[in-house]
């Protein structure tokens, strides 16, 4: 075992301890007012880190290294979801209606654990290093986007990085890849407007529930019949509500859902499509229509360089047996909005394992993980940190 690991290991008490807490105290996007003070005064007992708010719900620790190197931005997202929790752990959620069911809890002790071993020995750190504790990940337009457009945290970053906790992937596995990583999540709103009336006489209205069951069936052949087998792309309507009782047709229907693209060509023609569709569907039938259509997210598209460095540290760190490439994956992340401003690269760490029973999937009131991931990531954070803000790689 090396001294790092060594160190880590050491960390293993406190790791735990603060996603505990953190699970204990979820608070959703924008209002992570207790998790950013509880985030700064662990922060505070670090020497040699200085502390800022960003936003009122975010938190920045940077780390002047002992050395000449590059700015290198680490990044964790701090905000829970809207989901009542189900698991019954001593530690699970006191807040009612709320729940870390996405692991940021655990990203946030992560890179909590980063930022205390960097501390501890800032002469081993080329450059600098900022660690952003970032809020509203899961409510668009998302806190990485405030972050970006409004205060000076990328001035002068040469590189970005930061991981997520994958309870698909067994607990101590690091998957990274180049290029598309993760998708574009943008959302659609849509009213189905008909003619109400009486159940038994459906002749004499316009009923925008039927019309709203062929706009669903026929949006699928958007992804089948209207784009190219070897593009990614998904249509998904995640909602449908309309009338008030079984003998009433009703006047209107409304639809909810999501679109997800990797390319910038195929999402600027999604809307489009999407949109002739249900203007078909709906002229055939005699309603009318209103859509409300969302650019959400921009894709997260890794930097090559960066995620060919990503996968030498983590063949460094967890030795080969655990270092895949990653699949991409059709969720969304703000990470990319860090992309547009530096090159970077995001990343999975597992935390699924059968006997944590930790292989719920992300946004599920059983959500839970392995904390064994917690030094996994913790070994990638702090090795990232030391590589990246080293000199470039060459050629």
């Amino acid at each position: 075992m090396t001294a790092t690991q060594d160190r880590v290991s050491s960390l293993r008490e406190q790791l735990v301890a603060w996603r505990r807490h953190l699970h204990m105290n979820p608070e959703v996007g924008f209002h992570e007012h207790k998790t950013a003070a509880y985030i700064e005064a662990e922060l505070r007992k670090m020497p040699g880190l200085t502390i800022s708010r960003p936003t009122a719900t975010s938190v920045l620790a940077v780390l002047k290294g002992g050395q000449p190197g590059r700015t290198v931005l680490l990044r964790a997202d701090i905000d829970a979801l809207p989901i009542t929790e189900e698991n019954t752990f001593e530690f699970a959620s006191r807040n009612a209606g709320v729940m870390h069911a996405c692991g940021h809890d655990g990203h946030t002790a992560i890179l909590l654990g980063t930022a205390k071993l960097l501390s501890e020995h800032p002469q081993d750190v080329p450059g600098e290093v900022r660690m952003i504790f970032q809020h509203a990940e899961e409510i668009g337009p998302g806190g990485a986007e405030e972050l970006v457009m409004d205060t000076p945290l990328m001035d002068g970053v040469d590189v970005v990085t930061g991981l997520h906790l994958n309870s698909q992937l067994p607990a101590g596995m690091v998957a990274v890849k180049p290029g598309a990583f993760m998708a574009a999540p943008d959302m659609l709103e849509l009213t189905i407007r008909g003619r109400g009336g009486h159940g038994a006489h459906p002749e004499e209205a316009v009923d925008p529930i039927a019309v709203g069951a062929q706009v669903v069936t026929n949006l699928q052949h958007v992804v089948s019949r209207h784009v190219g087998a070897q593009d990614a792309l998904v249509v998904s309507i995640t909602r449908f509500a309309s009338g008030t009782t079984h003998n009433v047709i009703p006047d209107t229907a409304q639809l909810m859902g999501t679109v997800r693209t990797f390319d910038p060509a195929l999402r600027e023609k999604a809307p489009k499509l999407i949109e002739r569709v249900i203007r078909g569907v709906c002229d055939a039938h005699g309603a009318t229509y209103e859509l409300k259509y969302e650019f959400g997210y921009r894709p997260v598209i890794n930097t090559d360089w960066v995620a060919a460095q990503l996968k030498d540290i983590a063949l460094e760190t967890v030795g080969t047996e655990h270092v895949q490439d990653a699949k991409p994956t059709m969720g969304g992340e703000d990470f990319s909005a860090y992309l547009e401003k530096a090159p970077g690269a995001y990343f999975n760490v597992g935390s699924g394992s059968d006997e944590c029973d930790s292989r719920w999937p992300h946004h599920h009131p059983r959500f839970t993980i392995d904390e064994t991931s917690l030094e996994t990531g913790v070994r990638m954070l702090h090795a990232a940190a030391l590589k990246l803000t080293g000199p470039p790689p060459q050629g």
